[in-house]
């Protein structure tokens, strides 16, 4: 046997050991507990990863916890699961700004190449709200207001990039208004921000935001989505209140580190499936204006390569830039 027959019998019998150690490790998958990173706790991301969390820890046999590391918009969490080693042990549950974020600014990881799409978990509308002492009571009062008054109306948001943020720029440059940005760390400061007068008005995401709205602590003017909301009765869309076209979603979704085994991939998905269709899980988060998508990783990958197209444009022609 000549040298170049050798190196390919050995490059081929290495192949095939990695193969063979790949589609065992992926059978014994969990091998230790998983911890699923997301972002600051009492945010809508954190409920609804602790919801899945508890619900996995049963369908994988081992323990599901959640990390919290909240902060950068998103981008301390989706670092840390783009470094992990790729084994399915360090998940990441996030929303639109793990893909936003690198639309901004110069972040330390690629979405597309150092992160893997499990499934697009749930879809939800953002919702407008106002500081009860904001005099406007409805969405057309309010874009009057602001009109009267640039750059006097601050909103606050769950960090530039983010979901929030990007649905009042959005509205801004649609709307044709003048309002200014306060950014925080994540949805959950954002609100307790709001709620304490330290900005006049914000896009929350739903399951968020619902409770205080509920309890007169805000008060909702209008949804993002281009349809109204069942659980918002009275609530007119943005595209009805004046900005016609108007649309703006926040999506969660579930990622492991790029280079996860494949095998590893498609049992994650096949059990974070299962728990997002499972009834109870279904009606707690409709209750909350949550709607469960659980998709392949194949469409949510398209999902993400869409938005970005599409956000890309809107971020050049706004002149959005990270705060």
């Amino acid at each position: 046997m000549n040298s170049h027959c050798i190196r390919f019998a050995r490059s081929f019998i290495a192949g095939l050991l990695i193969a063979t150690a790949a589609a065992t490790s992926a059978q014994q998958y969990p091998l230790r507990p998983v911890r699923i990173v997301t972002n600051e706790p009492g945010a809508g991301l954190d409920f609804t990863a602790r919801l899945i969390a508890q619900r996995l820890t049963t369908q994988l046999g081992q323990q599901v916890i959640v990390e919290n590391r909240g902060g950068a918009g998103g981008v301390i969490a989706a670092e840390l699961v783009a470094r992990a080693t790729p084994d399915g042990h360090t998940l990441l549950w996030h929303n639109n700004a793990i893909w936003t974020q690198p639309l901004l600014k110069s972040v330390p990881y690629d979405p597309l190449r150092d992160l893997a799409p499990i499934t697009q978990g749930t879809v939800a509308p953002n919702i407008l709200v106002v500081h009860p002492n904001v005099p406007a009571k409805s969405m057309s009062e309010f874009l009057a207001l602001v009109k009267a008054r640039p750059g006097e109306i601050n909103f606050v948001s769950g960090g530039a990039g983010s979901p929030t943020h990007l649905a009042a720029a959005l509205l801004a440059h649609m709307a044709n208004i003048n309002i200014v940005h306060i950014p925080y760390k994540g949805s959950g400061p954002a609100m307790t921000a709001l709620l304490g007068g330290e900005g006049q008005m914000m896009f929350t995401v739903s399951n968020g935001g619902l409770p205080h709205i509920r309890l007169g602590r805000v008060r909702a003017l209008a949804v993002s989505s281009a349809q109204p909301s069942a659980l918002l009765p009275g609530v007119p869309t943005v595209a009805a209140s004046g900005v016609p076209g108007y649309e703006a979603a926040t999506i969660q979704g579930l990622f492991a580190p790029a280079k996860t085994p494949p095998a590893v991939i498609a049992r994650l998905h096949r059990e974070a499936v299962a728990v997002l269709n499972r009834t109870d899980v279904k009606e707690k988060l409709f209750s909350l204006a949550t709607e469960v998508v659980a998709g392949t990783p194949a469409q949510f990958t398209g999902v993400i390569t869409g938005d970005m197209t599409r956000l890309a444009k809107l971020i050049k022609d706004a002149g959005i830039r990270s705060d």
